[in-house]
């Protein structure tokens, strides 16, 4: 065995480990970030993880959250789930220099598939995976796209080993990747992978027909649907249980065609198009990528206590408040309700990157420029509205994902992609001269002189004004002035620092060009240059000043006392906490099933109860909802907490029926409701109860006896039949009745509830959450796991016998 060979690869491994660790220093104290994100979704998931650790089994259910919803999208483990098993071996970091080390591993697998310089592909790797968006993701909490995206430059390098003509190389790693990439489950960042692959496909197949290749480029494209068929297939359970609950969700087309305040209501099968595009990248911004602070950086930026807001405030406000304003600044003057950090690509990278689609002919540069262009353009969505619409209204899928900006992340792939091809062709010796310095000139003069441009005249070109300023000046008069000039300032001082950057960068292959340093230095010196570039800019938003204890991560929300006192009630109720939004908010769900909760898919019609019904007070759906205590801001914002006397509790009877045809009609009936005695069905269940006869019984009772998240047991004592409403969620694909054992059928009530029939007599209800989607996805991916290790194995051996014969 050949050591040597491997060298590079154990080399570029220890690096990544090393420098993964290095930046996330405080992991080896045993320390954790803390993400906002992460902390809501502890509160959403806690019940979750209660249910394992008691019953050694998953839910799939929770009621923690929204009056309850399926844990699908949320924290789920699936069964034969052997792909996350690879995963795990891959991440085997403490987080989160797990995924900072995967964009590493991932991006420089690909620069080897392409046959760059290790060492180069080791720069390339770094200057990947410290991209700026990269590292604030990690800060803010959204792991699942950070996982995502970690696993796209391996399905890459899989489909360019496959047009490479290692079709066995490039089927098993684009199979494996794609499942990886699947089961990292953010959909979102799938999907603008396919946009990638898509441009790739059709910049091959003009290359094909040009070549008259198009036989191969088709047997290749088929290679590749085999590989992905079976991903799709391993990662089968959490797909189908995703689309499922997808249908019930916010992304899907709702039935109403009316908005809470009567007017018509946009009809679209996804998103509404201001949701989809409500995260736009402006115009301006697109400068983020090579100036980092271009557009102010972030919402809260750090100012010294020589910026103007810090003096400004001083003066007028005391130390104490100068420093606490001072160090959350809001910087940024775009359009975007929040920006953690620009978009930073690296002033080295850009210059690379033009260098490279100067320099470089072919195929493989031409997807690279026209991925990346058309990344920026389609994440400008309302600000380039003809395309977005378009996109929105005829593309599949795209209406379903908001945050249109993210679509950024193809850039971020194939930027640094073609400025270290790039770099390695204008080091190579087999490069014609005359084409460096061409390509070289140009790119120095356009890349330099944009940032000369910036430097010298950016800070009267622009007006530096936010739309938020009015709110500051309202605070204090002037304070909306010092702010644009701190925004001027950093603006310079970033443009200043960009120049600098390409300058340096410039000076090394210029050097190297006329033979005035070797191959080496200028490797080390663009090393020493995407380092300092990258990480200090990451430094400002992602450090070690975020990290915290474990205990203190693992309970992010501290029980005030009111809070407590609701807990020594221990039985089953709801709660509905207007401290915080109840939209957003994972926190109560950390200690209690809250009406509201923290997810990116709300249940759809939970979210329409709630706009039209509960956000305009109407009691009685709270009622019918069990809500049985409210926390409210008190005097000077100090938590209150009330009990609700007239909630309808777990379940209870009643006397007379409302039909209604539509939804508009069912979530309309609820206006007025008096949820004891009334129900709201739709027409379609009328024939249900022909026999039913709404007789009063006095003595009738029916009481919740037993609870678990996937199982609530009932008893009832009725002289006549009765018509039961349940204050739990309907959910149509997996939620079972068994009345005594028997599987009885139930109804949708009052737009979101429960409704069975309970026939005379004493009786034992269940409800039980068994969704057949589990069963079904696990077969399906037995069958697939099976395939992916077949296939692979009859073609090798296909293969070596063909050599021996």
């Amino acid at each position: 065995m050949n050591i040597k060979k491997f060298l590079p690869l154990l080399v570029a491994l220890l690096s990544f480990v090393i420098i993964s660790l290095a930046y996330f220093s405080p992991v080896l104290e045993g320390k954790e970030l803390f993400q906002s994100d992460i902390a809501q979704f502890r509160g959403m998931s806690k019940e979750v993880k209660e249910f394992r650790d008691q019953y050694h089994e998953e839910p799939y259910w929770t009621n923690r959250a929204f009056g309850g919803m399926p844990t699908y999208q949320l924290s789920t483990y699936y069964p034969n789930d052997f792909i996350k098993k690879i995963d795990r071996v891959l991440r085997f970091l403490p987080r989160p220099a797990d995924y900072l080390f995967l964009y590493f591993l991932g991006f420089f697998v690909l620069l080897s598939v392409l046959k760059v310089d290790w060492k180069l592909a080791i720069i390339g790797a770094l200057g990947f995976g410290f991209s700026t968006y990269l590292v604030i993701i990690l800060g803010v909490g959204h792991n699942a796209k950070a996982h995502a995206i970690a696993y796209m430059p391996f399905v890459l390098a899989g489909l360019l080993l496959v047009f490479q003509k290692k079709y066995l190389q490039g089927f098993v790693l684009t199979a494996l990747a794609m499942a990886l990439e699947i089961n990292a489950s953010h959909p979102q960042m799938t999907y603008y992978l396919l946009f990638a692959v898509l441009i790739f496909g059709i910049v091959q197949i003009i290359q094909a027909f040009k070549e008259k290749e198009l036989p191969v480029f088709f047997k290749q494209i088929g290679i590749l649907m085999v590989a992905v068929i079976l991903a799709v297939g391993v990662n089968a359970t959490s797909l189908l249980a995703t689309k499922e609950y997808a249908e019930h969700s916010t992304r899907s087309q709702s039935e109403l065609t009316i908005n809470p305040d009567g007017s018509p209501k946009e009809i679209t099968s996804g998103l509404s198009k201001e949701y989809i595009t409500q995260y736009s990248f402006g115009l301006l911004e697109t400068f983020d990528l090579f100036i980092p602070r271009f557009m102010g950086g972030s919402n809260s930026e750090k100012l010294d206590k020589e910026s103007f807001t810090y003096r400004y405030l001083k003066e007028r406000a005391g130390r104490k408040q100068a420093l606490s304003f001072a160090e959350n600044a809001p910087m940024y003057w775009g359009d975007q309700p929040i920006v953690a950090a620009p978009p930073y690509l690296g002033a080295v990278f850009v210059f690379l990157f033009v260098l490279g689609a100067l320099l470089l002919k072919g195929p493989l540069k031409k997807w690279l420029v026209v991925a990346t262009i058309f990344s920026i353009v389609m994440s400008w969505g309302k600000n380039f509205d003809l395309l977005t619409n378009f996109f929105i209204d005829y593309v599949p899928l795209y209406n379903k994902f908001r945050a249109v900006s993210s679509i950024q992340v193809i850039a971020e792939i194939a930027v640094p992609l073609l400025g270290i091809l790039g770099l390695h062709h204008f080091l190579n010796d087999k490069t014609d001269k005359g084409d460096k310095r061409k390509a070289f000139k140009w790119a120095a003069i356009s890349v330099a002189g944009l940032a000369l441009f910036f430097t010298a005249t950016g800070a009267n070109l622009f007006a530096f004004e936010s739309f938020r300023d009015a709110n500051y000046e309202n605070m204090l008069a002037g304070l909306s002035d010092v702010l644009i000039e701190d925004r001027r300032t950093i603006f310079f001082q970033d443009s200043l620092r960009s120049l600098v950057y390409v300058v340096i960068t410039a000076c090394l292959l210029w050097l190297f060009f006329t033979e005035k340093i070797k191959k080496d230095i200028v490797v080390g010196g663009i090393l020493i240059l995407v380092l300092l570039d990258l990480v200090n800019v990451d430094k400002r938003y992602v450090n070690n000043d975020d990290f915290i204890t474990k205990s203190k991560l693992e309970k992010p929300f501290e029980l005030s006392p009111i809070q407590g006192e609701i807990l020594k009630d221990d039985g089953y109720y709801r709660v509905l906490n207007f401290m915080v939004d109840p939209l957003n908010d994972g926190s109560t769900s950390f200690y209690h099933n809250s009406i509201g909760g923290y997810h990116a898919a709300k249940p759809r019609r939970f979210q329409e109860l709630y706009e039209f019904q509960i956000a305009r007070n109407n009691m009685e759906v709270l009622n019918m909802l069990n809500t049985k205590y409210y926390i409210f801001p008190g005097e000077n914002n100090i938590e209150n907490v009330q009990l609700n006397e007239e909630a309808n509790g777990n379940a209870w009877f009643v006397q007379q029926v409302v039909y209604v045809e539509t939804a508009n009609e069912e979530i309309k009936a609820l206006d007025s409701l008096n949820t004891k005695e009334k129900v709201v069905l739709t027409e379609n269940y009328k024939t249900d109860l022909d026999d039913l006869r709404f007789e009063n019984d006095s003595t009738a009772s029916i009481v919740l006896t037993s609870y678990k998240a996937n199982e609530l047991k009932y008893e009832s004592k009725t002289e006549k039949a009765q018509l039961a409403v349940f204050s739990e969620i309907y959910y149509k694909d997996g939620w079972n009745a068994y009345l005594d054992g028997e599987k009885i059928p139930y109804m949708r009530a009052n737009y979101v509830l429960r409704a069975a029939v309970i026939p005379a007599g004493d009786h034992e209800l269940v409800f039980k959450f068994e969704p057949k989607v589990i069963q079904t996805g696990s077969t399906i991916s037995l069958i697939s796991y099976g395939l992916l290790l077949l296939i692979p194995l009859g073609w090798y051996f296909k293969e070596r016998k063909t050599k021996v014969d």
